[in-house]
């Protein structure tokens, strides 16, 4: 699929594209856990979308690499298209 045919609300994604930044790492705690939050932006040749990655995902990739996300879904964040894995997602670095 590429990268500017998704839409908000969609799910059961499956995307590819290149690691062109990585956002600032910010740390949380949610329900007495902590953990670790990062927004990237990946794009391919149709476009770009910020790319949520949490705790070892965010070690998993650096900028240039290109990733492959399976079974994600989209949502809106602050007026913008996100891609996050979620639970049931896979990130591939390939």
């Amino acid at each position: 699929m590429a990268i500017k045919d998704l839409e908000v609300n969609q799910s059961k994604v499956d995307v590819e594209g290149k690691i062109t930044e990585l956002g600032e790492v910010r740390e949380f705690s949610k329900f007495g856990r902590e953990g670790r939050v990062c927004n990237a932006t990946v794009k391919d040749d149709s476009g770009s979308v910020k790319l949520t990655l949490w705790n070892e995902q965010i070690d998993m990739v650096k900028e240039g690499d290109t990733v492959k996300v399976k079974n994600g879904y989209v949502k809106e964040w602050q007026g913008e298209k996100q891609l996050s894995v979620g639970k049931y997602g896979s990130l591939e670095i390939v």
